[in-house]
């Protein structure tokens, strides 16, 4: 969460900052050192929310032996130092090791590290949830409950899987054109193809920014700085169960989804390369009214995307509402259910493109994702 926190800010300087700016432009070499800017900038959050990670979590539950060897709640400022060097140390470490994925395997490293941390959670919830229905007898004879409860998250998935892979087509036509063929000329390119714009194009990027914004309450509720009123309210903020905690996470998540999509999607610079290709939207003019007629579709796709995924991401409320168990409930939505989906489909599907490009056929047939998208699609899920 520090490195995806850090990210955003320096993607909020990119757009403000003309430095910043400059450094997008520079390709590869401005691309590093906005990496190391990354980095330094995550060093400096985690040991900012570490503190009050520590606070709300670690101290209340734990006896802290000190450095006298003695057991105690209330720390003393050597423990503090070294257990918030070993939590800077371990985040840059995932850091690394996410960055040697990428480089080394299929996918984007981060984005599966956090995947496999969520799947690794899975199975402990699904045991929660049998034992809570089956064995204990505050739930006990329930199979049925426990049945519809699993029919409930398999359409849970199948409709997060339609809000990810969801297309509006926009028709291209791109004119034909003759090359020389010795005395025959030959007819080349042409014909109609498709603009897929995805009805959630900003992909999970919302919801890990609104979780990432969504950690400074938390934070500021474990620092003593603020009076016990203050630290009330942001203990509120914080609570995964409290209404006000899920009214604040949709409202950021609706705001951040319109404002990655305009940050990844350039209407105009897009008519500029559909004119320069000679390619046209049936029915609109090339240029200014290309650019206004995607920019008019991007509109009314990105605002039921955005309610789609505030939506997702609040399910796991009413989970516990209807009495799932806790560890379950993450399951039903949120965070969780949206990252492992994007990012298990979006690993099959550059499955699909090595293979392709290796003419496995015989992987091919029993492997290929169905109704995946164009392998040109962009992928939001590699960004995060």
């Amino acid at each position: 969460m520090p490195y995806i926190t850090a990210s955003i800010v320096i993607q909020l300087l990119g757009m403000a900052v003309p430095q910043f700016q400059k450094l997008q432009k520079e390709g590869e070499s401005g691309r590093k050192k906005l990496q190391t800017y990354t980095k330094l900038l995550t060093i400096v959050v985690t040991t900012f929310q570490v503190q009050g990670y520590i606070g709300l979590y670690v101290i209340p539950s734990n006896a802290i032996v000190n450095s006298a060897g003695n057991y105690t709640t209330s720390p003393d400022m050597f423990w503090w130092i070294t257990t918030t060097a070993i939590v800077v140390a371990s985040t840059m470490f995932i850091m690394w090791l996410g960055e040697k994925i990428t480089e080394k395997g299929i996918g984007n490293g981060v984005s599966l590290l956090i995947t496999v941390g969520i799947i690794g959670r899975l199975p402990e919830g699904l045991l929660a949830e049998f034992k809570y229905r089956v064995v204990d007898s505050a739930g006990g004879g329930r199979m049925l409950f426990l049945l519809l409860e699993m029919i409930g998250w398999f359409f849970v998935v199948l409709f997060t899987i339609l809000i990810v892979k969801g297309i509006r087509k926009v028709p291209l036509e791109y004119p034909k054109q003759m090359i020389a063929g010795g005395v025959i000329n030959k007819e080349q390119g042409g014909g109609r193809r498709y603009l897929p714009l995805k009805i959630a194009m900003a992909g999970v990027m919302p919801i890990i920014f609104a979780q990432a914004i969504m950690f400074l309450p938390q934070t500021l509720a474990g620092v003593d700085f603020f009076g016990d009123t203050t630290k009330g309210i942001f203990n509120k903020i914080a609570n995964p169960d409290d209404p006000l905690y899920n009214i604040t996470t949709a409202i950021l998540i609706i705001v951040f989804t319109y404002f990655y999509t305009a940050m990844i999607v350039n209407p105009r610079q897009w008519a500029e390369d559909f004119k320069k290709q000679g390619a046209f939207i049936p029915g609109v003019k090339p240029g200014n009214d290309t650019a206004e007629y995607i920019d008019g579709i991007m509109s009314k796709i990105t605002f039921p995307g955005s309610l789609f995924l505030a939506l997702i991401a609040i399910l796991p409320m009413f989970a516990r509402m209807v009495g799932i168990v806790s560890d379950f409930s993450y399951f039903f939505g949120g965070t969780s259910l949206l990252i492992m989906v994007s990012v298990v489909l979006d690993t099959l599907q550059q499955v699909d493109s090595h293979l392709m490009m290796s003419h496995y056929d015989g992987l091919m047939k029993t492997g290929k994702v169905r109704g995946s998208a164009s392998l040109s699609e962009n992928s939001s899920v590699g960004m995060i």
